[in-house]
Order: structure tokens, then sequence, then C-alpha cells
């Protein structure tokens, strides 16, 4: 075991983390020079095309330090805001942590968000400034800022060049040196924590676990702790390029399971693989589930596709723990499932990847993030739909969940960046400079205000600078009103929102002056309203399509005339009172882009 290293790597988005580990393979030999490309660990297309890391990936590689040899195994990790789940993950099967900071952008909110996470944890952190071939490198002034975070020495701050392979002996012989060898007793009965799994067509369901305690071999019976479900473990081995089947993973040791598991929820990530035979007295504790930020209701575009949407979401959940969902029907849409996301990004990859690896095209709802509603009769009720509210009479005061928000940027957009929190309903807590033209905004704010566009907003006004983290701190009491839309008379349940009392005029003539461009004109008038209960704040009308019945009327006497328009009238009448409006899916998604 005290040859034994696993470490992750920590950074904000776009620092250098793949590239770093694409070297760090390279020096190690654990990839043949023919097969090394960009990115090598980032197996999806979407994460190439998008330059991000979506998934946590491990990997194992063999280095030889002062004769002695060594197994080190990496598990890389996402840096977006989105994806911190899966960084939170990566954190608990591991005893080290290096700390990546851009040498030209200095630190962001995300490095140190995920640094605090590492902390937690107890991890021995390997601070690692990348990038300093670049020209735009500042080196002494980030290296004090890096210093200044850990408390450290500035010799302990590693200088590298991941793109040119610079200073990569030196980060190895770190890792050797200051991540301490993990903790466990072999000779205990077996305890190993499930951090990641994967779907394959042909064997089945493939677990990713660390060894705590004891060992696992190859035709073990094991037991799932969670499910309590009992398998024979058919394959053990490490995780290289390739899947390496061995006959035993050690103690401390990173490996992958495969034991024919063909349903998607019997395997959970933050489960503890026991022995059935000896099994040891507790489950292995400190694994968090997941808290979706915002939700949103996803349905088939054909009604007859609601099984095979299904089985998608439960293979894509084993890929992708974060993702949380419940059945759910709409009037609009039919049968479908209620989703839960970490950020509007998750949001926006989960449906592409659905496309992608499953071809399943669906239609998204707008997504709200989820409120309690306290009941005049004294219950709480945890809203994630507008359509799940209780009567107004019913409704004693509804509180909506509040963020923390930790916002770096330059100086210079100091200004517009509190002009955009403040029209958010942000409040400021801090402001703390980290040099003398970078500066770090504390504020609470209600999560649906930035669920939206306030990452986008923020990027266009600060040009691209500003770094943007933040956590749920708990639920406070607002004045929400629920706004409905209705056609010709109808709701339109897909399109209802939960919003603040103060937004809502706005927020409906907007939808309204939307949808009037995006429905198509029907044989009869379409009136779009705005309503809150059973109060209009906004209209629009969807004129029909008419055909000039008066042009055969040559002259004559005009009672002509009226007696042909008032037969077309009656017509009209009757057609709006059998007719249906159609909502075109682009105009769902067009609430989303009102700005």
């Amino acid at each position: 075991m005290k040859h034994i290293r696993n470490f992750c790597i920590i950074a904000h988005i776009d620092h250098g983390k793949s590239t770093l580990a694409d070297r760090l393979l390279e020096f190690t030999n654990t990839i043949d020079r023919r097969d090394m490309a960009t990115q090598v660990l980032d197996s999806m297309d979407l994460e190439k095309e998008k330059g991000i890391t979506i998934k946590s990936h491990a990997i194992q590689m063999d280095y030889v330090h002062k004769g002695e040899e060594y197994t080190l195994n990496l598990i890389d990790t996402p840096g977006h805001v989105d994806f911190s789940y899966e960084v939170s993950r990566a954190i608990a099967s591991c005893e080290g942590a290096l700390l990546v900071v851009d040498a030209t952008q200095g630190i962001q909110a995300q490095t140190i968000s995920n640094l605090y996470l590492a902390i937690e944890h107890d991890l021995e952190i390997i601070p690692v400034l990348n990038k300093i071939d670049v020209e735009a490198a500042m080196v002494d002034m980030v290296r004090d800022q890096v210093t200044d975070l850990l408390g450290c020495k500035n010799e302990d701050v590693l200088l590298a060049s991941a793109r040119m392979g610079v200073g990569i002996e030196a980060i190895l012989e770190a890792i050797v040196e200051k991540i301490p060898a993990p903790k466990g007793d072999p000779e205990a009965p077996l305890q190993a924590l499930i951090f990641d799994s994967v779907f394959n067509s042909f064997r089945g369901i493939i677990a990713y676990f660390k060894v705590a305690n004891g060992i696992i071999r190859k035709g073990d019976r094991v037991k799932f702790v969670n499910t309590g479900k009992e398998y024979v473990a058919d394959e053990v081995g490490v995780l290289k390029m390739k899947y390496l089947p061995t006959n035993e993973i050690e103690c401390g040791s990173v490996g992958y399971i495969i034991s024919g598991i063909k349903t998607a929820a019997e395997v959970k990530v933050g489960d503890t693989i026991i022995h059935v035979h000896n099994p040891c007295k507790s489950a292995i504790a400190g694994f968090e589930d997941v808290k979706p930020m915002l939700y949103a209701g996803m349905f088939p575009v054909s009604a007859d596709e609601y099984e095979d949407l299904r089985a998608s979401l439960e293979k894509f959940q084993l890929n992708d723990a974060s993702l949380v969902f419940e059945p759910e029907s709409s009037l609009a849409l039919g049968f479908g499932f209620r989703c839960g996301f970490l950020g509007m990004l998750h949001m926006e990859i989960v449906q592409e990847r659905l496309f992608r690896e499953f071809d399943m095209d669906v239609i998204t709802t707008v997504p709200n993030v989820s409120y309690k509603v306290y009941t005049t009769q004294g219950e709480c009720i945890e809203v994630h739909n507008p359509s799940g509210l209780p009567p107004t009479t019913l409704i004693q005061h509804i509180e909506e969940p509040y963020i923390q928000a930790q916002i770096i940027s330059k100086t210079e957009y100091y200004g517009p960046i509190m002009k955009l929190c403040l029209e958010k309903r942000g409040t400021l807590k801090n402001q703390h400079y980290i040099s003398a033209d970078r500066i770090e905004l504390t504020y609470d704010m209600p999560l649906s205000e930035i669920v939206f566009d306030f990452y986008d907003k923020l990027k266009s006004i600060s040009k691209g600078y500003a770094s943007f983290d933040y956590h749920l701190t708990g639920f406070r009491e607002a004045k929400l009103v629920k706004l409905d839309i209705l056609l010709n008379g109808e709701p339109a349940d897909a399109l209802s929102t939960l919003i603040h009392q103060d937004h809502a005029y706005d927020f409906g003539r907007k939808i309204c002056e939307r949808l009037k461009e995006l429905i198509p004109r029907q044989q009869f008038d379409i009136a779009i309203q705005a309503a809150i209960g059973s109060k209009i704040i906004a209209r629009e009308t969807v004129r029909q399509l008419r055909k000039d019945v008066t042009a055969k009327c040559y002259g004559g006497d005009i009672s002509r005339k009226r007696k042909l328009l008032e037969k077309q009238k009656a017509g009209k009448k009757r057609m709006r009172q059998i007719g249906s409006v159609e909502v075109p899916q682009s105009a769902f998604m067009a609430v989303l882009k009102l700005n």
C-alpha cells in the first residue's frame, strides 16, 4: 500500500487540466506515442467539441522514483460549476489533489470552491502554476495569489507548462513525496466505495470503486449495501487506457468490477461493496446525495416513445449520477418526466447526449427551481412545477431557495457587475481585493434569478473575465405569484411560471409579444393572455386568416355586403369554439431567451 498514490486534478474551467493529464500519461508511458491525442481522457465527442470535461475519468499510471515503482491513480475532474458533483465524487476517492492555476488568468471562483471541497476532505494540496510559457503569463503575481490562498511558501508552488511538457517530472515527484499513501487495513473485511459507473451493452453495468479496507478477488461473492443485492465478481481489474483484468484489487487501490448487472437501479454511486460471507459492520459514510438546482419537464416528441425515454434516462443516470428524474404528465405534452439538473449547461449537455447516444429527441419545458409552499393547514409542500401549486386561498406563504454567489473579476467591470446583481435581487455581502486589479464579490441571491441567463450576461459584460461559483444557503420567504399563459382562454400549463411579483407584469407582456410572433395564424383570432389568478395583465392577438367574401359584390346596397360579412363572422365564431391552438416547440424555448 505504501507504493499507491490516489490523486485528482482540480482547477477552474479551461486552466489546462486535461492537457496536464495528457502529459502525465505520456511521461509515465501509460499511453503509446502512436495513440496520443489531445484531451485523451475526454472520451465523448461533445467534450472535444466544446473543449470542456463533462465526466470524471479514472486511469492508472506506473512511475519509478528513486528505484522504487509506484502506482498512481489519477481521477481527472471537470471544471465547470454545473459538474461540481463529479468533482465531489472524485475528491472522496483521493488522498491528494493537484491545484492547477492558469498563470495568465490567476485564481478564479471555481478554483476556490473546488479547493475548499478538497480541504474539507483533508486532501494534501500541491499547487501547480500552468501556462508559464505564454507571453501574457504573470508568474510572480499569480504565485503570490496562490501562496496567500494556501498559506504555503513560494517554493512550494510548482511551475509548469502542460502544452510544452515543462515541469512534469517535478509534479510526479511531488505526488510521490507529498501525497500520503492510502490508509486502510488489508486484513479487515472488504469495504469499497463506488465512485462511478458506466453502461456497456454487452457486459452490463461496470462499476468503478476504490478499496478502503480488505481485498477484492475475482470470483468473490459480494453485496452492494444500499440496494442489498448480491453478485459474483465475474471480473475485476485496473483502469488503464483499456480495462485490464487482474486476479485481485488490493487495499487502497482503484479498480472496476463486472458482475453481469443489467438493471440501472441496482448500482448507486456512493454505495459500498462488501463480502457476503465476511461482511464489515458499516458502510462508508460521508457520501452526499446530489441536490438538483433546477427542474424541467422532458417529454418525448411522440407519445409512444415514453417507455424508450424512460430506458434512455435510466442508462444515462448510470453515467451521470447527478441527473434526477420522476414521471409527470402535462395537458399539452402528454406523459414525460420531471428532471432535476445542476444548471443550464448541465441541462443542455443532457439534452444533447440523449440525442447523440440514445437517438432520443425530447421537448423540454421552461426550467424552474423548487419552492417550499406553506399552506393555511400548516403543511409544507415542495413544489417543482407551477401546476403543482395549491389554490391561492390555501397558500399562507411561499419560500424560495437562496444562494451565495462568488464572483471574481477585474476591478474595471465592478460597476456593471453590481448593476446586474441588483437587477437580479442580489444583496452584496462582502467584497475583497485579491490583488490591485482583481476583486472578489460575495452576493446573496435568489436561485431563480440566476437560472436563465445570469451566467451569459456576466460573461458578456466582463468580456469573459469574470468567473462565477455558487452554493445553496437555504430558503427565504418571497412575494411570488403564479403567472399563467392563456391561449383562447385555455391555460397552457407548460408555459406557466412562478415569478416575483415585481417582475410579473414585465415578464407577462414580453411572453405575450414573443408568442404572437411564434404561433402560426389560424382561421380564427387567437387571444394570448398573461394572467395572475383571475386578473389579466397582458394581451396580444394573433389575427385570423380571412377570405375577402365581399369581392363578388359590385356596387349595390351596403346591406348585401354586411349580410356576407355577418355570415363569415358567424362561421369564424363557430370555428373558434371547436378549434385548438398548437404551440410549436420553438415557443417553449423562446421563453428562455426573452432578453
